[in-house]
């Protein structure tokens, strides 16, 4: 079933709305696209660099970052992350799917909750904390506002702070250069969504414990299968064409459903790379997420029976799962000893099977990306996988897949309400709130 790749792609519940025969069809759209992104003459080709996994980083910029991690491993008890959006997420996603500890790892920026701030510094008093700052300006307002905050838990020394950031310029830049923190450059031909297999993820997730040799070569890997330009031999254009005609077909929002809790910031990072790629000029698909089957018990529900304008995407590992034995009862008070001696990845599985079947007989089309098992080649063969055919999907739509404009907006509205200085003041017609309080 999986031949050579590490993912396969299941499609059965898409038809009848979308067909091999369907996708075939649009095999000529889906090789242009595809020829305009190889050859660099795609909208935004300058932010390209991810297209090899295997070249983003120099051998002896990899050699230092190695050099970096063994250091911070070895002196510190935690790392925490500053970032946002495409800085942490990816690195979050490995490493909450993979590492044995992904505890040793935390997060700041991400939020401006003053609450989130003061029990992240509870918990992190008395340990001995590397940080990692991840910003190409330095003056994204989350992580800078995080960083000048909670800086101080390095406990004063330069060594157990790192930055990513632009190569020369920018405020981070500037204020690692007077502190003397060790530095690693964000790629500029790589927007922050598919930087994750950069230095800005890679640093994190090697400090996890996690193989990032494996993940590189995974997304090598299926980077070289990618370049069949043919969506019937090449699962993630399949993908990519599938997903556009049942956007076409008027479903609007795309549910990615795991049925392994793992891999639920692998969702997260999914929803940010195709949000910001696709949804913009007024189009462009919803991804939403969910967790199975825990979800089934609430948005199952209207999964199964509510407007048909959504389809299904599901993430299934194959193999490869603790061995989880279900055991009999004397008594069988609760049923079960019919499931005796059964595996819970086979109940898992079939979790699975019995909702794919439901929802498609529910008017509800899904496709299943299939892994065959979770470790790191499989997880850097997802996340190209995905890289690709948003890339490709994106350029099919005839949106720039690697700007994010709209982005833009509330960071406006949020300098001019704050009084930053040299931003234009509001209006002073702008409307007041209005409240309903009870």
């Amino acid at each position: 079933m999986f031949d050579k790749s590490p993912i396969c792609l299941r499609i059965d519940h898409l038809h009848p709305d979308v067909t091999s025969e369907i996708v075939d069809a649009r095999g000529g759209h889906a090789r242009v696209a595809d020829d305009l992104l190889r050859t660099g003459r795609c909208r935004g080709a300058a932010f390209t660099g991810w297209l090899e996994p295997d070249r983003i980083l120099a051998p002896d910029e990899l050699v230092r970052l190695r050099n970096a991690i063994a250091r911070l491993r070895n002196d510190t008890d935690i790392l925490l992350v500053i970032g946002i959006g495409g800085s942490y997420l990816g690195a979050r996603a490995v490493i909450e799917a993979l590492a044995e500890d992904p505890e040793r790892v935390v997060y700041a920026g991400t939020n401006l909750s003053a609450s989130y701030l003061t029990r992240l510094r509870s918990r992190l008093e008395g340990k001995r904390v590397a940080i990692k700052m991840v910003s190409k300006s330095g003056t994204t307002i989350e992580p800078s506002i995080a960083f000048r905050l909670l800086r101080d838990l390095a406990g004063g020394s330069a060594a157990r702070i790192v930055a990513t950031t632009d190569a020369e310029k920018g405020a981070l830049r500037q204020l690692a250069t007077k502190e003397g923190y060790e530095t690693f450059a964000v790629p500029r031909d790589i927007g922050g969504r598919y930087s994750v297999l950069s230095a800005a993820g890679l640093l994190p997730i090697a400090y996890a414990g996690v193989d990032i040799d494996e993940l590189v070569r995974g997304a090598s890997d299926c980077a070289e299968l990618c370049t069949n330009s043919d969506p019937l031999h090449n699962p993630a254009l399949f993908y990519a064409v599938a997903r556009n005609i049942l956007y076409e077909q008027g479903f609007v929002i795309e549910l990615l459903a795991s049925f392994e809790p793992r891999l639920h910031y692998f969702a997260e990072w999914w929803k940010q790379l195709f949000g910001e790629s696709h949804g913009k000029e007024r189009i462009g698909l919803f991804p939403a997420s969910a967790d199975y089957t825990t979800d089934l018990h609430s948005l199952g529900q209207y999964v199964q029976q509510g407007r048909r304008i959504l389809f299904e995407t599901f993430l299934v590992i194959d193999g490869g799962e603790p061995s989880v034995r279900i055991g009999s009862s004397a008594d069988d008070t609760d049923g079960l000893n019919y499931l005796s001696g059964r595996e819970m990845s086979y109940v898992n599985r079939t979790a699975y099977e019995a909702t794919a079947e439901a929802h498609r007989d529910g008017g509800v089309p899904n496709m299943t990306i299939l892994l065959r098992q979770l470790d790191a080649y499989a997880l850097g063969a997802l996340i190209y996988f995905f890289e690709y055919a948003c890339a490709v999907g994106g350029l099919m739509l005839g949106v720039n897949p690697f700007d994010q404009p709209g982005v833009e907006a509330y960071k406006k509205n949020m300098f001019e309400l704050l009084g930053k200085p040299g931003c234009e003041s509001r209006p002073a017609d702008r409307s007041k709130p209005e409240y309903v309080c009870f």
